[in-house]
C-alpha cells in the first residue's frame, strides 16, 4: 500500500527489496516522526530491525505509536518540533499491522488482502452461491478499512460496487450510513463487474504499439570466466569480452575485446603495445591497472566499448549468430572486477549486458532492414 516508495537493504551480499512509510516512534514520552522501513524478508526497521512478531509487540506497547495524546511533544528529524493539538489519526495498531502485512505480501509478489478479496469476488461471480458470497464478504472485510476505498483502483466509484456485491440484495454493507441494498443497486454493481471484466480482457489482449515492454525470452547469465583458447562450439561463452576472438580496430589487431578496451584506455603508447600482446585478458587488465588512463576515459569508455562490441560481432558472424539467438533476453553480465560493467548479483550497473543487448538489436535490424535507416 506504499506506491512507488521503493528502497532496499543488503544482507550477506543479497539485496532485500523494501518499501517505507511514515510513522511515529514514542521514546521517553516524546514522539518522533520517522520512516518505517518494511522489507520482503519480513523484517521491519523501526529504529532497529525487528521481526513481524516483534513489530506487533512494538505496536502493542506504543513504541510505534498510533495514538497521539493532546499536548504531547513531537519532532521530525530535527527539522521541526511541536506539541499535538486536537490530534486525529485513522490508524489503530491492528490497522497498521494489517497494512504492513500487505506491504510484505506485495514485496514478495504475493496477493495482498485486496488481491485475495478480488480473487474471492471472481469466484463468486463465476458461481453465485451464498457460500461464495460469504467468502467474498469475509475477504473484503479483511482489507484494512483505510485501504478499502482503493481496492478497485477506481477513484470515481471507490469501493461502492464491492460493498454492494458482497452484501447482496436486502442486506446492509459494512458502512452504517449505507441503506439496505436494493435490487437496482445490486444490478448496477453486477453490471460494473461485468464491464470491468470486459475491459480487463481487452487490456490483456492489447498489444503495445511498438511491441511488448518486457522480454519474452528467459534472462541470459554470462558468468565470469577466463577463456584462453577459442573453442569449436563455445556457446554463450563466446559472448564474454575476454573470449579470444581477435578484432581489428583502426590499424591494430587485438586478441579480444578486453585486450582492445584495456589497450585503448591507457595514455602511454608503449604500455598499449604490452597490453595488446598480453597472454590473457586478465594480464591485459593488470597491465592497464598500473598505468595512467587516457584523458577523458571515464566519459568515453561506454562509447568505446560499444564500438568494440560492434567490431567483434561484425568481424565474427558466427559469434553474431550466438548473440542473436538470445532473442530479446535480458543479458546479465558478471564482472568480478567492475561494478560498472558487471551486474554482480544485482549490485552492479551491468553496462556490458546492456551494450550487448544494443548490439544484438542492431544485428537484428540489419537482418530485417527498415527503409530510411
Amino acid at each position: 500500500m506504499n506506491g512507488k516508495q521503493i528502497t532496499h537493504r543488503t544482507a550477506d551480499g543479497v539485496r532485500i527489496p523494501g518499501t517505507w512509510r511514515h510513522a511515529f516512534i514514542c521514546n521517553g514520552g516524546s514522539y518522533f516522526l520517522t520512516d518505517l522501513f518494511i522489507y520482503a524478508d519480513g523484517l521491519i526497521d523501526c529504529w532497529g530491525l525487528v521481526t513481524l512478531e516483534e513489530f506487533e509487540e512494538k505496536l502493542r506497547t506504543g513504541w510505534v505509536a498510533t495514538t497521539l495524546p493532546e499536548g504531547a511533544q513531537a519532532s521530525a528529524h530535527e527539522l521541526a518540533s511541536w506539541k499535538f493539538s486536537e490530534p486525529r489519526t485513522g490508524l489503530t495498531p491492528e490497522l497498521l499491522l494489517a497494512e504492513v502485512r500487505d506491504s510484505i505480501d506485495q514485496l514478495n509478489g504475493r496477493p495482498d488482502s485486496t488481491g485475495r478479496c478480488l480473487a474471492a469476488v471472481d469466484a463468486f461471480l463465476a458461481d453465485r452461491t451464498e457460500e461464495n458470497r460469504a467468502a467474498a464478504r469475509a475477504a473484503f472485510l479483511a482489507i484494512p478499512t483505510t485501504q478499502r476505498r482503493y481496492s478497485l483502483g477506481d477513484m470515481d466509484s471507490k469501493d461502492w460496487p464491492l460493498r454492494v456485491l458482497v452484501a447482496g440484495p436486502g442486506n446492509r454493507t459494512y458502512r452504517p450510513a449505507d441503506p439496505p441494498v436494493t435490487e437496482e443497486a445490486y444490478g448496477r454493481a453486477l453490471a460494473y463487474f461485468e464491464e470491468r471484466a470486459r475491459r480487463s480482457t481487452d487490456y490483456r489482449a492489447r498489444v503495445p504499439a511498438d511491441g511488448p515492454a518486457t522480454p519474452h525470452a528467459p534472462a541470459v547469465q554470462l558468468d565470469q570466466t577466463f577463456p584462453n583458447e577459442p573453442l569449436a562450439d563455445p556457446g554463450r561463452l563466446a559472448l564474454r569480452n575476454d573470449y579470444p576472438a581477435p578484432i581489428t580496430v583502426g590499424e591494430a589487431t587485438y586478441p579480444s575485446v578486453a585486450h582492445a578496451y584495456w589497450a585503448l584506455s591507457v595514455a602511454l603508447p608503449e604500455v598499449r603495445s604490452e597490453i595488446t600482446s598480453a597472454d590473457s585478458a586478465m594480464a591485459a587488465r593488470k597491465l592497464a591497472a598500473g598505468t595512467p588512463l587516457r584523458g577523458g576515459w571515464e566519459q568515453a569508455r561506454t562509447a568505446v566499448m560499444t564500438s568494440l562490441l560492434r567490431a567483434k560481432y561484425d568481424q565474427h558472424p558466427e559469434l553474431a549468430e550466438i548473440l542473436m539467438a538470445t532473442d530479446d533476453a535480458t543479458v546479465i553480465y558478471d564482472d568480478l572486477h567492475s561494478a560498472f560493467w558487471g551486474d554482480n548479483a544485482g549490485r552492479g550497473r551491468n553496462w556490458t549486458g546492456r551494450l550487448l543487448e544494443l548490439v544484438r538489436s542492431e544485428l537484428h535490424m540489419r537482418r530485417t532492414p527498415i527503409p530510411g535507416l
